[in-house]
């Protein structure tokens, strides 16, 4: 038996803390209470006014490619300092899961972001996913079932609809997913081969995650007021990408999650307020509609997320026909001027071995360095990295939009963010979940209640983790220990825990002020069936 004594209490229904204790028996919590006294042979851990609730859980992360790395553990330690414990993975589409391992298709994939390079094996139903890393990796972990993972196997990256054969099985490929345990489906409208899907195979999808009653996560089609996926006259681009999640929603009782509500460039801000109207009006009309957020001003992709559809579907060859290129040049500048957003908002985060001199420099410093055109350097450096670099982005949002957006009812908080072998990494690591705690404590986010509910109970509730998010009785023993004055008054340090003291995965203790423990981790996480 463990006892936590005189903890500040916050149960994850976001009701007010209170003082108490915490009885738990190996991974399962026993008792919750004011006041329980010890027995014999009890461990004590004596908190002495430190805050516990249930360990974080990450609402939308890409941390089931990394949980069947050889060597899980450099990946995991960085959201263990923040009090992660468990992650909904297989966001925007892009599952390691879900997919035919002998297609001809198999290595498509990934979507350029994710291989399995470095990994334990190859898994591609859940069940195989499941067995390979249940108590065999640091944290727990759901998945969803990506629906650019189940097409690529199917068709490649080609663009064009699907034939009804093709589509009958990347549909069963999702369905025998939803079947074996999978949290949900994801879409990732902005990636290949995700990008080429019309809407009536989009339809199709949202009808299985209906049917099984389960969410359907949507990286939208565009993020920002002007995009390569529409026109450049007319409607915001990223209020006709909801427009799309609108037609395909309307009509039905299904749990739609907005994936990462953002908006890139300083012209996209001007849609927060009709992009929250409009969840209001699905609200209303029966659709169980959310969406998550992290801490961060800027965010990761790959290189080639400003590059329209059409120009990504061509040859070599052709993407260097000079056509092609005044025709692409003339759309991002157009794109540029009208989103406030330019080259030197996009930092150069991998390329490849061999390029690291292009790390932590703006597309724009690069150009001047080379003495070439934005455009041409940033074509250079996408073929340098065989079209799968990856880069920083920003600004996707600012402090205040990011405030308010946190106090929604339908909101949910993330990091979207994973540990890379090679770059610059992405700040979300190591302090996004410590952040929105701070912004709490200094009056910029919910109430600390709310705060912690989006972060524990919410995301265990909308993705029907068993047993997770809550300090209640007969549920899993994850636990976060924190220091709200430390949270409060401290700064993030990227070398050091953030105000986070003790880290507890299924009753084992991972981490005790910034020391981590090693062998625990390595089979304290456990696979989590939707």
């Amino acid at each position: 038996m463990k006892l936590f004594k005189g903890a500040l209490i916050y149960d994850g229904t976001g009701s007010e803390a209170f003082r108490g204790d915490v009885l738990v028996d190996n991974d399962i919590i026993l008792k919750v209470d004011k006041e329980i006294e010890p027995e014999d042979g009890w461990e004590v851990v004596e908190l002495d006014g430190l805050s516990l609730s249930s360990g974080f859980i990450d609402a939308h992360s890409h941390n089931d490619w990394f949980a069947i790395k050889e060597n899980t553990g450099k990946y995991f330690e960085p959201f263990i300092r923040q009090g992660i414990t468990s992650f909904v993975t297989g966001n925007c589409g892009l599952s390691a899961v879900g997919f035919d391992s002998q297609s001809e298709y198999a290595d498509k994939v990934g979507g350029g972001l994710f291989s399995f390079s470095g990994t334990t094996g190859v898994y591609p139903t859940v069940s195989e996913f499941f067995a390979a890393i249940d108590s065999n990796t640091p944290c727990n972990i759901a998945v969803l079932a990506g629906h650019c993972t189940a097409r690529a196997s199917v068709a490649g990256y080609e663009s064009r609809p699907l034939t009804g054969e093709e589509r009958g099985r990347m549909l069963g490929l999702m369905e025998d997913a939803l079947k074996e345990g999978a949290c949900g489906l994801s879409l990732g409208l902005m990636y290949e081969p995700g990008i080429y899907a019309g809407i009536e195979e989009l339809k199709d999808v949202a009808r299985l995650c209906e049917k099984y009653d389960r969410p359907m996560t949507v990286h939208p089609r565009a993020c920002s007021a002007v995009s390569m996926t529409y026109p450049l006259l007319g409607r915001p681009h990223l209020l006709r990408a909801l427009d799309e999640l609108v037609e395909i929603a309307s009509g039905t009782r299904m749990k739609l999650h907005y994936s990462h509500a953002i908006f890139v460039g300083r012209r996209s801000f001007r849609c927060k307020d009709e992009l929250l109207s409009v969840f209001r009006d699905l609200k209303e009309k029966g659709v169980d509609i959310g969406f998550d957020i992290y801490s961060e001003l800027l965010g990761v992709s790959v290189i080639t997320v400003v590059l329209p559809g059409w120009y990504q579907a061509l040859s070599p060859e052709k993407k260097r026909h000079w056509f092609n290129k005044l025709k692409l040049n003339v759309l991002i500048k157009a794109t540029i001027q009208l989103l406030g957003f330019g080259w030197d908002d996009i930092q150069i985060a991998y390329i490849g071995p061999g390029y690291e001199q292009y790390e932590g420099k703006s597309v724009a410093q690069i150009a001047k360095e080379m003495g070439k055109s934005c455009l041409d350097a940033y074509l250079d450096l996408c073929e340098m990295s065989d079209f799968k670099g990856r880069v920083n982005m920003g600004p996707y949002s600012t402090p205040e939009i990011v405030s308010e957006l946190s106090r929604d009812e339908k909101c949910l908080y993330m990091t979207d963010a994973w540990v890379e072998d090679y770059g610059v990494q992405n700040p979300a690591i190591y302090d996004c979940f410590p952040k929105f705690l701070k912004f709490s404590l200094c009056g910029a986010g919910d109430t600390m209640p709310n705060t912690i509910r989006k972060m524990t109970g919410a995301v265990a509730d909308r993705f029907s983790l068993k047993n997770r998010g809550y300090i209640k009785p007969g549920y899993y023993a994850d636990i976060t220990i924190f220091n709200e004055s430390k949270l409060r008054n401290g700064e993030p340090d990227q070398g050091h825990s953030f105000g986070i003291e003790k880290v507890y995965i299924n009753g084992v203790q991972v981490l005790d002020g910034d020391v981590l423990d090693h062998k625990a981790i390595k089979s304290s996480g456990r696979a989590l069936k939707g």
